[in-house]
């Protein structure tokens, strides 16, 4: 876009950093937005400091454009695109309070985990519990950092629809000479590889805690590649590059960058801290601890071979210690 937009109506859900970094992004294009968070006093704090008080504080926002709001059916009433950018374990939650309907709205969904329980992605959760049209259903891929995207780096987002036209309109709400983006019709693969990388930054995260170095975490990450590839292909089959930069480069980023919160989650249990001290010293969510669970019990009925998968799902749920579970790993990897 060369100017803002003054017509589009679009309300952010969640109030943590990934919410504050497309927040920032949306309103580089857009006059206002909407911007649903729980709590009203971080509503009034960030009306006062101009700022996230909690998530990316040195990133300022003019409030005078955002209209704010603690009420999720207010937010979804006067919008005609709704941006879902809270943790998956929350979603149910929150999405539990709406009574607006959603049927015609744009759905964008920047939550990279399955629906808990449901085993659902996100945009099969939306058409199939609140009837979204699928045509109207967005997701956001990376690879990409909300730290690194608050700091103005040149990144990349990938914007998966199965209408290209909807899924450029987005584009240009989001995009700048720093942000770039691609347009996918692989609305499925994309979501399951933003889970998957999770996991497997949680491995990656691991072997760094308990330094076997950085050749068993290449070979390790390489595989990965393999497992996500076959796994995909099996959940949802069509024709999609593994190699693309919203499934490989999204892995990269997330197994080896210090932003990765599953990365340094994986590097506290390499350390000896048990899964529980890991999960409380975290101050942000880490979406692979859910994602494995849930990828583990998908995988019941597809079969696939999935040893990474398989070692951390025996670490964090079956309390198998850290090395002996990596160990077994190692000697099922080519």
């Amino acid at each position: 876009m060369s100017s803002r937009d003054n017509d589009v109506k679009i309300a952010v859900m969640g109030g943590g950093s990934w919410a504050t970094a497309l927040a920032k992004l949306l309103l580089r294009n857009c006059e206002t937005i909407t911007w649903y968070m729980r709590r009203d006093d971080r509503i009034a704090d960030f009306i006062a400091s101009g700022h996230n008080p909690a998530y990316l504080s040195a990133t300022e926002f003019d409030v005078s454009r955002i209209r704010f709001t603690s009420d999720i059916n207010e937010a979804v009433a006067t919008s005609d695109s709704i941006l879902l950018a809270m943790p998956s374990p929350y979603f149910k939650t929150h999405m539990a309070k709406i009574t607006e309907p959603l049927s015609g709205k744009t759905v964008i969904s920047a939550i990279k985990g399955i629906v808990p329980e449901d085993n659902l992605t996100v945009a099969d959760y939306m058409v199939q519990k609140y009837g979204v049209d699928q045509a109207a259903m967005l997701v956001i891929g990376g690879p990409c950092h909300a730290e690194e995207v608050a700091m103005d780096r040149v990144s990349y987002l990938t914007i998966g629809c199965s209408d290209r036209e909807r899924a450029e309109w987005f584009s240009h709400c989001v995009g700048s000479h720093t942000m770039r983006t691609i347009t996918s019709p692989d609305v499925e693969g994309i979501e399951y590889a933003a889970v998957l990388k999770n996991v497997y930054a949680i491995a990656s995260g691991i072997i760094h805690g308990m330094k076997w170095g950085d050749n068993f975490t290449a070979m390790t990450v390489s595989n990965a590649v393999r497992e996500m590839a076959s796994f995909i292909n099996a959940v949802s089959p069509r024709q999609r590059n593994i190699c693309d930069s919203v499934y490989l480069g999204d892995l990269l980023v997330t197994s080896y960058s210090k932003f990765s919160r599953n990365h340094n989650f994986g590097s506290m249990i390499g350390n000896g801290y048990s899964v529980k001290a890991a999960m409380m010293e975290m101050e942000q969510t880490a979406e692979g601890y859910y994602g494995t669970k849930c990828i583990h019990e998908i995988n019941e009925r597809f079969k696939v071979d999935m040893p990474i998968l398989d070692a951390i799902y025996s670490i964090i749920y079956e309390a198998c210690p850290a090395r002996r579970a990596i160990s077994r790993m190692s000697l099922k990897l080519t």
